[in-house]
């Protein structure tokens, strides 16, 4: 390299510091992975602006590829993954302007379902966070582990030669979870695959719970009857795993049509809310006896039964996005199941619902922004907002004053603060 190439890799690193330090962070902290810092898509110490106003600004937007993955946010880096044309792209942008860090990226032919076509080729997975790693899930089912400071490769792990296929009939969707130094991951294809933990330094396999493929649905860690488990839907089942080993500690059968498991698993206090398309909406309490742990079914709601869509909970209520109605969303007491108001149809195909202090944020699919009151006794939006014109599939990230928005494409970031003439600064600043 030569010295006026180190001189700006130097005045580079220090502008992104500076950027650092300065700039933005997610709302009330960082937004490391799939839903959020809990994985509950919950936006811890978010703060709504008084008065929503009649439309939102747009600070920056950056064209960044295909896909449904959703941005993670640490400090003023945003971190997106994406498809340009036959190559799979990571890249960090900086917050405050959208501007690119680093970019890395390759090689990843790919074929859709044509079922599916209408969602492009992917990725689906959300990458996963851990101090100075960031982790990958590929359309095809590949594992890869990237510096986040620079971009660089650090280990890749591929899975022909364990299963049949690598990936589901629509393609990987499952974002993997960090925890304990382990990264874990639903890999492997239709009844074909593994629940794994993989050692985040080295990439080495640290157990494996082999059988059932993945669903389309997310891991989260609970705890239940004392231990701490992974619990996610399989291609087939709900189950709970042991986090410490990778052992099977109970299981519900779960079948849909096309294997179609998407709704990750959500706690409410003691209960596990879990839904699937025709499965209907459902709380379940866990017994302990002799060690054996055995869920309980205590409700279940037909008629708001997910399929895309995964609740949160927002001011002791569960809103969800069920795809009775053609797409409608709903509020409902998660002790009782009893329903608090469900609201009008024909919304769309599915909504990214994000709790954000007193109001739930809900993304449709044709790119509707919907501000709800968490307490509101109806259907009564404070606010409603058009982000793009492709398709929104990805979560919406709260950060600081302003929204991070997934289109097809493009990543963008608005915020509800008047804007300047000709001011890109973070919303945070103004």
């Amino acid at each position: 390299m030569t010295a006026n190439g180190s001189r700006t890799r130097v005045i580079a690193a220090l502008a992104s510091l500076s950027l650092l330090q300065a700039g933005p962070a997610a709302a009330g902290g960082d937004w490391p992975q799939w839903r959020g810092p809990a994985r509950d898509g919950v936006a811890p110490g978010f703060v709504a602006p008084a008065t929503w106003p009649d439309k939102l600004a747009k600070v920056w937007s950056q064209t960044v590829g295909e896909g449904h993955s959703n941005p993670v946010v640490k400090g003023d880096k945003v971190f997106i993954h994406s498809r340009q044309a036959d190559n799979e792209v990571v890249q960090a942008l900086r917050l405050s302007d959208g501007g690119t860090i680093w970019s890395t990226s390759w090689p990843v032919p790919y074929e859709m379902h044509p079922a599916a076509k209408g969602h492009g080729k992917g990725p689906k997975s959300t990458p996963a966070l851990d101090g100075a790693s960031l982790f990958t899930l590929g359309i095809s089912g590949a594992l890869v582990s990237l510096d986040a400071n620079t971009g660089k490769i650090l280990w890749r792990r591929e899975f022909g030669s364990e299963f049949k296929q690598t990936a589901p009939e629509f393609g990987t969707a499952t974002s993997p979870l960090v925890e304990q130094g382990m990264v874990v991951a639903f890999v492997g294809g239709l009844h074909d695959g593994s629940l794994s933990a993989f050692d985040a330094k080295t990439g080495e396999t640290r157990w494996s719970l082999k059988g059932e493929g993945p669903g389309y649905a997310s891991p989260i860690l609970a705890e239940i009857g004392g231990k701490k488990q992974f619990v996610t839907q399989s291609d087939s089942s709900i189950i709970g795993v042991e986090a410490a080993t990778g052992k099977l500690l109970w299981k519900l059968p779960l079948k849909t049509a096309y294997n179609e498991n998407v709704v990750t698993p959500l706690m409410a206090g003691d209960l596990m809310i879990v839904s699937a398309v025709e499965y209907g909406l459902r709380a379940f309490r866990f017994e302990t006896q002799g060690g054996v742990i055995t869920p309980k079914e205590v409700w279940n709601k037909p008629e708001s039964s997910l399929y895309m869509s995964s609740p949160v909970l927002a001011g002791g209520r569960l809103f969800g996005f069920s795809d009775r109605k053609s797409g409608h969303l709903f509020a409902l007491d998660p002790k009782t199941g009893d329903i608090i108001w469900a609201g009008d149809g024909r919304l769309g195909e599915n909504a990214a619902l994000i709790s954000a202090g007193d109001v739930v944020l809900a993304l449709i699919d044709s790119s509707e922004l919907l501000v709800l009151k968490a307490g509101a006794g109806a259907f009564t939006p404070l606010a409603r907002y058009t982000m793009a014109d492709s398709p929104t599939w990805a979560h919406p990230v709260p950060v600081g004053d302003g929204i991070l928005i997934k289109d097809r494409t493009n990543l963008s970031l608005w915020t509800w603060r008047p804007q300047k003439p000709g001011n890109t600064a973070s919303p945070s600043s103004y």
